[in-house]
């Protein structure tokens, strides 16, 4: 067989693994562009000049990066930073009160476990515009409206879906793994934080990931309860947009800075994140 022909047959095998991989992946990469596209508009978008961004144009003629400092600074900054502890101290407060009853719901055998596990599973169902005004009523009287703590102290006291998810995945570890454990010796606060707990990151990362996003993406809490200058950015990036109304760079911009966090936090944990969601709910 000559060299051009072996080069020939080469390529034609390629061709075929590569039409095989594309015919195979055909889903996921139509589902790919779907989700990236908008982000490649807004992207677009926010480096173009003011006057462009009101145009038909799609691509940009001159590239404005400096639209990004433009959109990130003054109320940007402060808007940050309240999400970031808002997100961040509510994350950790879920984790600390929520794992402990789960724990105790999956593990110990009481009179009246299914009965908490149901109390569990109809506050999930409880809209929070139900509770809102006299819970308003009673953080008024302890002078913490106007800030972000009515939001976050709650979740010192468990979150009900968090609980449900953990509870559901605690189920599916062995026993014997915690019995091995009491049997060197071991409490059971140290086997829930030594023995258990490290075999339930999966569940761990994807309840944080859940809390994380709801916070940062959370509106309607903020906009009750605080005031201006402790806004997050979900209610940041709305009055930005009504400042900004006809510079659509400016508000592109905003928007991809506001939405970069936690689509880089999801990446990075998207492994583990989808391995905790997966294998929830396995066992009753």
């Amino acid at each position: 067989m000559s060299a051009g022909t072996g080069t020939a047959v080469a390529y034609g095998g390629r061709s075929r693994r590569t039409l095989m991989w594309i015919a195979t992946h055909a889903t996921a990469i139509v589902l790919a562009v779907i989700f990236l596209a908008p982000l490649a508009f807004m992207f677009l978008t926010a480096v173009m000049s003011d006057s462009q961004a009101l145009s038909t144009s799609l691509w940009p003629k001159e590239w404005h990066f400096e639209n990004f400092r433009r959109a990130f600074s003054g109320d940007m900054v402060r808007w940050t930073v309240n999400s970031t502890v808002y997100a961040a101290l509510s994350t950790a407060l879920m984790l600390v009160s929520s794992v402990p009853v789960a724990y105790a719901l999956a593990r110990f055998r009481f009179r009246g476990r299914n009965l908490a596990l149901v109390v569990v599973i109809s506050a999930m169902m409880l809209p929070p515009q139900v509770t809102m005004v006299p819970l308003y009523i009673v953080w008024s009287r302890f002078h913490l409206t106007g800030t972000l703590w009515p939001l976050i102290i709650p979740q010192a006291f468990g979150d009900a879906f968090s609980i449900f998810l953990l509870r559901q995945f605690l189920v599916t570890i062995p026993r014997e793994y915690a019995d091995a454990a009491r049997v060197d010796g071991c409490g059971e606060l140290r086997t829930m934080l030594r023995v258990v707990l490290p075999m339930a990151k999966p569940a761990l990362a994807a309840v944080a990931l859940f809390q994380f996003f709801y916070c940062w993406n959370d509106y309607y809490g903020p906009l009750v309860y605080a005031k201006p200058e402790n806004w997050t950015l979900a209610i940041g990036v709305a009055t930005f947009r009504a400042a900004h109304h006809v510079e659509w760079n400016l508000t592109m911009a905003a928007t991809l800075l506001t939405i970069m966090p936690v689509l880089v936090v999801f990446f990075l944990a998207q492994r583990v994140f989808i391995q905790g969601v997966t294998l929830t709910g396995v066992k009753g």
